[in-house]
């Protein structure tokens, strides 16, 4: 403590209020890092603060350059525009944001500054500030007041801060005028909240809370009414912009409107700091929390990690809601729903033995890698997109979609029962992808090995040759790269489940089915009954379109931009690899059933199912909790209660009760 003293000894011989602009602004980062110390814990900082204070009211004539350096230091610097705008974004572009905080790590910054930003970021850099403020007692808290206050009030007899505070609430109210005056928000608030008009009022009452704060003499009971309705008004501001919400799930979700509201939500909160300050009897304490906020605000705003998890959230919520209402189709309740999925899924294996059929006609033809890709791909979608026309399942495309709707109800996972219901659901969930998984499997096999006997009866020749036929075998052995492969093809389902959503929540954002049933040349064209129904058919179908036809491409163009970059990869669809496999067995015939490679090709599939369903899932189980804000500690839960389930009733995930 002794060398600590004769530091802030130093220090304080260095106080200088007629110093240049950028001496002055050192002399106050100096400050602070001896404040901090080596960091090792808050409380030894606020020892230090304790320190300082005895330090500087020891000394009259050090109280007296330390005002007349804080008076020149409040003339020079705006603080009014660090308390209300410093921790918010000026731009919703994700790339020039990014850039933006990149050019704030990567390049040093100068106290030559009269940006009060700028400064407050070289002057308390980190949460550790925010920790030791958050500590300082109301009795230190004063005599840092008393040290700094002004002997020069306002014209009006005020202290000076409070008209700083005052004019950085009406900069906040401002921007949040702003914002619900801008297009986006005003056509899509509630009729309910536009009739209230609560944000022309704002402004109106934030004169009439400025007068009676300032008012000579002052009186209170009219300043505490006057605030009373400034903040019932503003309540009713965040309260419209609330409804947004609803018209964003009804109508599809934009980034830059999901980032408007984020943005107006906290500066309501902003607003409400800085009230407390100048409503607070002993404004001490809630000038530190707001300091200490500030802190918090700031390393939030430079950090890369922050905006990146921000933007993910906000691209998350807005591919998962259209997922979500697509998915629920997917799930079985019954035994009625789950025998339709049966059904459902024998017949997309019997329509994906054609398919199978047509992939190695493709090879057959010998084309270049990329081209017998791009023409694989264009196979694929189009076969998926007539399994969707003829409402049959995929079994692989059922878990990227169901994710997003078992997500959606984790929103009220408070709730009392929410967690069982959860799990219930988790159950049903695993149950249909078991029965479309089997179903497509036990169908594709034998639909692929009569078409395979049919050819070969009409043609005098085995649907491939020997060579051939054990390629293909060695290919899908589990002993090779199949488990790999079957990963990466669950990325590629989670993938395409993306690309849905968000040709989903464009199509109905943009209201593309209301241009196509109203739009006066395209019912010129079509006619205006044919327009109405090709606009149903394309608002009920773009989701699975985008899906099948995304997905069809990437599966065949995948290896073929793999085998570029010499990096060999390529991809395994559970049904489309079980129909190769029993394409090359009836093509070998009886003796097939004696060789090993088949037998380790049978054995990969359950392998490549559960990979292709439980990978894709993943993925968009973890973006739709990202989009819902799922906490830890919930995820924890639900976490438990699977397992309990699991333990207790097994079978109700594999058969209906």
């Amino acid at each position: 403590m002794a060398a600590a003293s004769r530091d802030l000894q130093g220090l304080l011989a260095g106080l200088d209020p007629t110093a240049d602009v950028a001496q002055r602004h050192i002399w106050l980062i100096n400050l602070f890092d001896w404040l901090r110390g080596d960091r090792a814990s808050p409380q030894a900082a606020i020892g230090r603060v304790q320190l300082l204070l005895d330090a500087v009211e020891a000394r009259p004539e050090l109280c007296e350059r330390l005002r007349a350096w804080w008076r020149a230091f409040t003339q020079t610097v705006d603080l009014t525009a660090l308390l209300a705008d410093y921790g918010f974004a000026p731009r919703t572009a994700f790339l020039s944001e990014f850039g933006e905080r990149m050019r704030r790590k990567i390049l040093p910054g100068t106290p030559e500054t009269t940006d009060a930003s700028d400064l407050f970021r070289l002057v308390l850099p980190g949460v550790f500030d925010a920790g030791w403020i958050a500590l300082l007692d109301e009795t230190q808290l004063a005599r840092i007041g008393a040290l700094l206050s002004d002997a020069a009030p306002a014209h009006d007899g005020s202290p000076r801060w409070r008209h700083t505070v005052m004019d950085a609430v009406t900069y906040c109210c401002s921007q949040v005028v702003a914002t619900g005056f801008s297009p986006e928000l005003r056509l899509r608030i509630s009729p309910e909240a536009g009739e209230a008009r609560p944000f022309h009022a704002l402004m109106a009452d934030l004169d009439a809370l400025r007068e009676q704060m300032f008012a000579q003499p002052r009186a209170e009971d009219a300043l505490q009414a006057a605030f009373v309705a400034f903040r019932d008004r503003l309540d009713a501001c965040r309260s419209s912009a609330s409804s947004v919400y609803t018209h964003l799930e009804d109508n599809g979700i934009s980034v830059g409107l999901v980032f408007r509201l984020r943005q107006l939500r906290e500066r309501v909160l902003r607003i409400r700091e800085l009230l407390d300050c100048l409503m607070s009897p002993v404004p001490g304490p809630s000038m530190a929390r707001l300091v200490g906020r500030l802190v918090l605000a700031g390393g939030e705003r430079n950090s890369i990690r922050a905006l990146i998890a921000s933007n993910s959230s906000m691209l998350a919520a807005k591919v998962t809601e259209r997922s979500a209402e697509t998915g629920e189709h997917y799930i079985t309740r019954d035994r009625r729903s789950y025998l339709q999925m049966v059904k459902k899924a024998a017949g997309g294996g019997a329509f994906t033995a054609l398919t199978v059929l047509a992939k190695f006609g493709i090879y057959a033809l010998a084309l270049s890698a990329f081209w017998s890709g791009l023409a694989s791909g264009l196979m694929y979608a189009a076969s998926f997109v007539a399994i969707q026309l003829l409402h049959l399942t995929l079994a692989t495309k059922q878990p990227a979609m169901t994710a997003p709707a078992m997500a959606a109800r984790l929103r009220d996972i408070k709730s009392d029962g929410a967690v069982d219901q959860f799990v219930d659901e988790v159950a049903n969930l695993v149950r249909s992808q078991v029965a479309a998984v089997l179903g497509n499997v036990l169908l594709v096999v034998p639909a692929v090995g009569l078409l395979a006997l049919g050819y070969q009866a009409a043609l005098g020749r085995p649907l491939l040759d020997a060579a051939h036929a054990a390629s293909t075998l060695h290919s899908l052995s589990l002993l090779g790269s199949t488990v790999l492969f079957a990963a990466i093809t669950g990325i590629l389902l989670f993938s395409s489940s993306i690309i849905a959503g968000w040709t989903e929540n464009a199509f109905v954002l943009h209201r593309l089915d209301s241009a196509m049933r109203y739009n006066p040349r395209i019912g010129a064209f079509l006619g205006a009954a044919r327009a109405r129904r090709w606009a149903a058919f394309m608002r009920t179908h773009i989701s699975g379109f985008a899906s099948n036809i995304s997905l069809g491409l990437m599966l065949g163009l995948l290896p073929a931009f793999a085998g570029f970059f010499g990096l060999g990869l390529d991809v395994r669809h559970v049904t489309l690899s079980a129909g190769q496999i029993a394409a090359a067995a009836a093509s070998i015939g009886l003796p097939a059933l004696h060789q090993p490679a088949l037998w380790w090709a049978v054995a990969a599939i359950p392998v490549i199912g559960a990979l292709n369903v439980s990978v894709s899932f993943y993925f968009a189980f973890r973006l739709a909790l990202r989009a819902h804000s799922v906490s830890l500690g919930d995820r924890a839960r639900i976490r438990s209660a699977i397992w309990a389930r699991w333990r207790s009733r097994p079978v109700s995930f594999f058969l209906p009760t």
